[in-house]
């Protein structure tokens, strides 16, 4: 059995109602893996919040694997206004986090959201309270060790997975 390539794999291409909202990601590679994944899932735009977002050069884009070039995004300073603009154009946000309040992403249909911002939060601090406050969901990944935090891509990775695996089962 031989390996299949990026030109000879049959998984049908599709885009799904999410938007990935960075809060102050700021490290090359974990936005070259942003990118990665976002094209691998369907994601249909990243919005990169914060200031001096490093989203062009060689870090980033030999991370990105050229999906910076298929996958469309923006660079936006003040992540509040972003969220307002995308809760009057009816997504949900959910903020990608563990809090008091949080709950686990094996608890949640997200099949019951027609449009999704999920925000993922920067690498030492994760996302800002201001922006939790602003979120209707807060969801968190079940850990089992003694850690209890995450790479901000690993965790994006499963949270995009368990969305996109529920939105496909629900239609």
């Amino acid at each position: 059995m031989s390996q299949l390539t990026h030109y000879t794999t049959n998984f049908k291409k599709r885009k799904f109602p999410i938007v990935l909202i960075t809060d102050q990601v700021s490290n090359a590679p974990n936005i070259g893996s942003l990118f990665r994944i976002s094209d691998a899932f369907g994601v249909e735009k990243i919005i990169f919040c914060g200031e001096n977002i490093p989203v062009f050069g060689r870090r980033m884009t030999k991370t990105a694997r050229a999906t910076e070039k298929v996958v469309p995004f923006e660079i936006q300073e003040d992540i509040h206004s972003v969220i307002s603009q995308l809760q009057q154009e009816q997504y949900t946000i959910i903020s990608l986090e563990i809090t008091k309040n949080s709950q686990s992403v094996h608890t949640i249909d997200f099949s019951k959201f027609e449009r999704i911002a999920l925000v993922v939060g920067d690498e030492n601090f994760g996302v800002n309270p201001e922006t939790i406050y602003e979120s209707a969901l807060v969801v968190h990944i079940d850990m089992f060790g003694q850690n209890s935090s995450m790479n901000v891509v690993q965790a994006t990775n499963i949270v995009l997975y368990e969305i996109t695996k529920q939105q496909i089962l629900a239609k």
